[in-house]
């Protein structure tokens, strides 16, 4: 009688977890104070790390469940995060969503040409310093490939898992939810699409649930060159982390053997 109870009770949640993934929100997102629709619009579900975007009427229908987060950003507005409600899910009715457009400021630009005297010596201490390293593999024909990653990496990821006060160790460590989001993100071709066309680090701030600083810290902690940081699109840097973190679980285990 128990062994059967215990069956009934798995369907059933079962079947509620089930119907719950199967649930979806919809809406059309507009220019704040007028019914003008953004096309678009970058939505992404940070509990489930899947993402659309905004067909050219503005709408659209992503999977959802109650207590959702979804975060909508867009090119010159303001990003906003929006809880998903259970009304939302059960009515079924298209909410509209606005967004508030920012002002945007042109910054001076100096441009900084370089003076030469004519003297080698002297000129040469004035073109920047690229500290990215270069490889070559044989027998392809070229003559490098642009390597970001600075020689001796994994040394500073295993230094992290034998030093618990280093910043990777807290990180790595004490947000394994929030680095496993990162995989996630990997796999979803629509969110590797909206990054690699990003610079603005806001999408992996909210998933990690770390500052800007902190984020910059994470890259360069694993052994990244300060170009790359600077250079790089949201998908490269999502690229590193990964790795980084990947190696970061793999001496983990190793560790832990005996």
């Amino acid at each position: 009688m128990k062994k059967l109870l215990l069956f009934f009770t798995f369907m059933i949640v079962t079947s509620f977890v089930v119907a719950q993934s199967d649930t979806s929100v919809k809406g059309t997102v507009v220019i704040a104070g007028s019914d003008t629709p953004l096309e678009n619009v970058n939505i992404v579900n940070l509990n489930q790390v899947i993402g659309t975007a905004t067909s050219v009427t503005g709408e659209f229908e992503i999977n959802a469940v109650v207590n959702d987060t979804l975060h909508l950003s867009y090119l010159g507005y303001k990003s906003i995060r929006v809880r998903v409600t259970n009304d939302w899910i059960k009515y079924q009715a298209s909410t509209t969503i606005e967004m508030t457009e920012l002002a945007l400021a042109l910054e001076e630009v100096v441009v900084n040409q370089l003076k030469l005297t004519g003297y080698l010596e002297v000129d040469i201490k004035q073109v920047p310093i690229v500290q990215n390293t270069r490889y070559s593999i044989s027998g392809l024909p070229s003559t490098g490939y642009e390597s970001i990653r600075r020689p001796g990496p994994i040394n500073r990821v295993l230094g992290a898992i034998f030093n618990p006060a280093d910043f990777l160790y807290k990180i790595f460590g004490k947000k394994p939810r929030e680095m496993r989001k990162l995989r996630k993100m990997k796999e979803d071709d629509e969110i590797r699409n909206l990054l690699a066309s990003r610079f603005d680090r806001e999408m992996l701030l909210a998933l990690l649930q770390v500052e800007k600083v902190d984020l910059d810290l994470i890259v360069s902690e694993c052994d990244y060159s300060k170009d790359f940081i600077n250079s790089a699109n949201d998908l490269q840097i999502l690229d590193a982390i990964s790795e980084c973190y990947e190696e970061y679980r793999v001496l983990s285990r190793n560790k832990l053997k005996p």
